[in-house]
């Protein structure tokens, strides 16, 4: 046996949900950017879970489905109240929500399938309230209830900044959604496969799935692309910033992709919102070193842009704190997870590789007097 990197190139398993194909990325064979363009949030849900687009009324009653069940434990709000909030991030306060949610739902064990459907809704709509509630706790303020006559994207805007958004901000926070929805076998989702393989609870694999998605090689990137943009601060010096960088030897944030040659198809959406976003804002700077830093770097690079590198100034532009970055991902990847999970269960396999043994070779015991 030999091993191979990061399991790169390794095909893993099966899957009927999302592919990777030249560079494009599908949805159930639906192209990202007819999803993007024409979709929402709540059809690409249905569309993962069920791999076919909703009608109307399928569509409806997940909305009505997904509104009914927004609302979050009140013990979890008073637990996010007693968290050092000074040094806690909120990916390790949603990690420690989700699994916490798994103790207030009386089906978390029950394995039917019509149970686990009803445990996808529960979990796909809290988890925007969960993110929300902790953001508004953090800083003194009370929660905001959902409300039932808002999308998800409009409602989690609207939690955490307790007032209505423009129409312009939903459009944002929902293509923002569509996009990170799913992404093939990416290492959250593999997380979440592996865990639920061993037929474990969904809550348990969602868990597991934000304990993956936190690091800065995959779902945190967003949050560092925004460091680097603030410490860049303006277009002027983003040239020497990025030369720098490179004469070091460091790693530039939203650059790049171990899927992708060409280049993500996402960036493209979130780059024409972060220049509209911007222009609203009179924020402009934001858009503009973006391009710089994109310009300089692909001039001395073959490294386009993934979703991560705009996502990040569509996010400050919303006036969303940095630290939230990671978790909207997970509010949106959370559809991909559920319905990795639920594929996972139809056709299960304990998933167990083997690895390549590089230790020393057989040696004779030693009892404790001789060593």
């Amino acid at each position: 046996m030999t091993a191979t990197r990061g399991l790169e190139g390794i095909v893993a398993t099966t899957s009927s949900i999302s592919s990777i194909i030249d560079d494009t990325l599908t949805y159930v064979g639906y192209n990202i950017d007819d999803l993007t363009k024409n979709a929402s949030f709540e059809e690409i849900i249905y569309l993962l879970w069920h791999l076919e687009l909703p009608n109307k009324q399928q569509l409806e009653e997940l909305k009505q489905q997904l509104a009914d069940n927004m609302e979050i434990p009140q013990e979890i709000i008073d637990s996010f109240k007693t968290y050092p909030i000074e040094k806690v991030h909120p990916m390790a306060a949603l990690r420690t929500a989700v699994s916490t949610l798994g103790l207030f739902d009386e089906e978390a064990d029950v394995m039917e399938k019509e149970a686990n459907f009803r445990k996808a809704i529960r979990l796909q709509a809290k988890m925007p309230t969960l993110v929300a509630a902790f953001a508004r706790i953090r800083n003194g303020e009370e929660p905001v209830a959902p409300n039932k006559d808002y999308s998800l994207a409009k409602n989690f805007l609207y939690m955490l900044n307790g007032k209505e958004p423009s129409a312009v901000e939903v459009e944002a926070m929902d293509k923002a959604l569509i996009l990170h929805a799913d992404h093939e076998l990416n290492a959250s989702t593999f997380t979440a496969r592996v865990c639920v393989a061993t037929l474990s609870d969904m809550y348990s694999g969602v868990t597991a799935a934000i304990g993956a998605l936190k690091g800065p090689l995959h779902g945190g990137a967003n949050e560092q692309v925004m460091k680097m943009l603030t410490e860049i601060g303006s277009v002027d010096k983003a040239e020497e910033y990025i030369l720098n960088k490179l004469a070091n030897k460091e790693k530039i944030m939203g650059f790049g992709h171990r899927v992708y040659r060409k280049g993500d198809p996402r960036a493209k959406h979130l780059r024409e919102m972060s220049r509209k976003l911007t222009e609203i804002t009179g924020e402009t700077q934001w858009y503009e070193i973006s391009e710089k830093v994109r310009e300089v770097l692909t001039s001395k690079k073959p490294l386009p842009p993934n979703v991560d590198f705009y996502s990040a100034s569509v996010y400050h532009s919303l006036k969303i704190d940095h630290d939230l970055f990671t978790p909207i991902f997970a509010v949106s990847r959370v559809s991909g997870w559920i319905a990795h999970i639920l594929e996972q269960y139809e056709n299960n396999r304990l998933i167990r590789p083997r690895a390549e043994y590089t230790g020393p070779g057989m040696r004779a015991f030693k009892p404790l007097e001789d060593r």
